[in-house]
């Protein structure tokens, strides 16, 4: 998955649902039926009580990130640009959106504007040297493929695909009707173009070896079998990849999100009046922290 895919969660359609009592409590019906009714309090009190203290949280984080740190239209909409790239086009872009469960590019942009938000205040004051960007530059941005794969459970189901591959079989045709990578069969198992790192190093070792136009043997990773087919190579230019380099980097230099959040609500002296809320939110806040879940890449 792609890192912006990884930000999208159920709050995203959540601060507007809880907003749906404007004024406080509120008798109006909002769903009438001959088994009974269901009014804006009624709805409004359930969503409190499953996912209140989750939609204020956020809801304050990024009132104290917005009072200190700017995030302008230009911004996202640069980001969202960056998102259809690296999706491939406007129909892969609105097939994203609906498998995040989002309506709109609306409701992505609020996203991308929390992302930007929380990015901002991490990378405050880190600052990358031009050696270091080289250097990184060097190790993973210079050469970038282009490749294409097919994703299957096992190696059975592989030598099927590869044995209609060596008869002639359309690689992409043949990833749309076998591969399980729902980020790019699709596409006919594109890929995109990828440097060093991006990869599961069983994938990347094999990708990085192949010629253009060149088909591998099956590649065997976590995720199952792969069959992958290089497309294209390029070898890039360090001033049309230091922007990217620099903020990679400062994102692997970035503060502790949660003690910025923290110290932003100590002085904009954030005061909860619900008590139940309060009450859930601090009990939480207690409790010990889970480890999180390495990511692999994809």
């Amino acid at each position: 998955m792609k890192k912006w895919m990884l930000s999208l969660g159920l709050t995203a359609g959540l601060i507007s649902l809880s907003a749906c009592n404007n004024a406080g409590a509120d008798s109006e019906a909002i769903v009438e039926s001959k088994a009974g009714d269901i009014t804006k309090e009624q709805f409004y009190n359930k969503m409190k009580e499953q996912y209140g203290d989750q939609v204020l949280n956020q809801m304050i984080d990024e009132m104290v990130l917005e009072d200190k740190y700017k995030v302008t239209d230009k911004e996202i909409d640069k980001e969202i640009d960056k998102i259809k790239e690296e999706l491939g086009g406007e129909d892969a872009f609105k097939q994203a959106l609906e498998q995040n469960g989002l309506s709109d590019e609306k409701q992505l942009k609020e996203r991308v504007k929390s992302m930007l938000l929380n990015e901002k205040a991490a990378t405050e004051g880190v600052k990358i040297s031009e050696d270091e960007m080289k250097k990184a530059f060097e190790e993973k941005y210079k050469t970038e493929v282009k490749a294409s794969h097919i994703l299957v459970d096992d190696e059975k189901t592989a030598k099927e695909v590869q044995k209609k591959l060596n008869e002639g079989g359309d690689f992409a045709k043949l990833a749309e009707e076998y591969s399980k990578d729902p980020g790019s069969k699709s596409k006919g198992g594109d890929l995109g173009f990828f440097g060093k790192g991006a990869m599961v190093p069983e994938f990347e070792k094999v990708a990085f070896t192949l010629d253009k136009g060149e088909t591998s043997d099956l590649v065997k990773s976590d995720y199952g079998v792969h069959i992958i087919k290089v497309t294209d190579k390029r070898e890039n230019k360090f001033e049309d990849k230091k922007e990217q380099v620099e903020q990679e980097l400062k994102q692997q230099k970035a503060k502790p999100i949660t003690e910025i959040l923290e110290n932003l609500r100590k002085k904009a002296d954030v005061k909860i009046k619900d008590k139940e809320l309060k009450e859930k939110i601090e009990k939480k806040a207690e409790q010990p922290q889970q480890p999180a879940m390495p990511q692999q890449q994809q």
